[in-house]
């Protein structure tokens, strides 16, 4: 158990240094304290890592290309996560690139009163 923590931080950590394009953009948008929120990015939550966290709200947002569409796997990972009270926002690629305003509302508005 404690080996494979070691390597999930160790992965999630050179995720970290090699995030997607989207991934950075939503990150730069995020870091600052997003309306008083912390988010972490590629965070480690059990056996899983998720592109970003707020925990104080226990909300999971991911950004998916295309292989993720209908993705059996995810929807496996949303519901582990569900299960521990986590709420996942999904959002593809394209979304980020054209539209992030959008995306950051739907964030806002699942984050609640700060």
């Amino acid at each position: 158990m404690r080996e494979d923590m070691s390597v999930l931080r160790v992965t999630a950590r050179e995720m970290r240094r090699n995030m997607t394009p989207e991934e950075q953009l939503m990150w730069s948008r995020l870091r600052r304290r997003f309306l008083g929120f912390k988010f972490r990015r590629q965070v480690p939550i059990g056996q899983v890592i998720v592109d970003f966290a707020c925990m104080s709200r226990r909300l999971v947002v991911e950004i998916d290309g295309r292989h993720h569409l209908e993705n059996l796997q995810d929807r496996e990972r949303d519901r582990w996560l569900a299960a521990r009270s986590f709420r996942v926002l999904r959002f593809q690629n394209q979304e980020v690139l054209d539209d992030i305003e959008s995306v950051l509302d739907t964030i806002q508005s699942h984050l609640g009163p700060p």
